[in-house]
């Protein structure tokens, strides 16, 4: 059974940064890619970031570009993503998710290609 566990989240005021760790177990971690999502009250679940198995690409929404990174410790079974330059409007439930292929060449940047899930952590950043 394939688990993901966030970490990382927490109450930060703007300009600050977190990091977001994802560990993940019953899987080969190493064959597959993994994505980070949010959802802010009311509002729909939305596309972060997300990296290749092999860490060679990743991918970014526009709202995050040039203050997050993506990146993955394949000997750890973890996913990151670092969080600069917070701003309010980053607060959400940010929740690391599994890709449902292995060795996906391109970088899977909607729900549809993720087949497991982590529970979620809060994120909520203040002016």
């Amino acid at each position: 059974q394939v688990q993901l566990v966030e970490s990382g989240g927490g109450l930060e005021q703007a300009g600050g940064s977190l990091r977001l760790s994802c560990a993940v177990s019953g899987r080969t971690f190493s064959n597959y890619a993994m994505g980070w999502f949010r959802q802010a009250p009311g509002k729909e679940r939305e596309f972060v970031a997300a990296i290749t198995w092999s860490g060679g690409s990743t991918a970014y929404a526009d709202s995050v570009k040039g203050r997050f990174t993506i990146f993955r410790d394949n000997a750890k079974n973890t996913v990151y993503l670092q969080m600069n330059s917070l701003k309010p409007e980053d607060t959400a439930v940010y929740s690391c998710a599994h890709d449902l292929a292995r060795h996906r060449i391109e970088v899977p940047i909607t729900h549809n290609f993720y087949a497991y899930w982590g529970q979620g952590t809060q994120v909520t950043v203040t002016v």
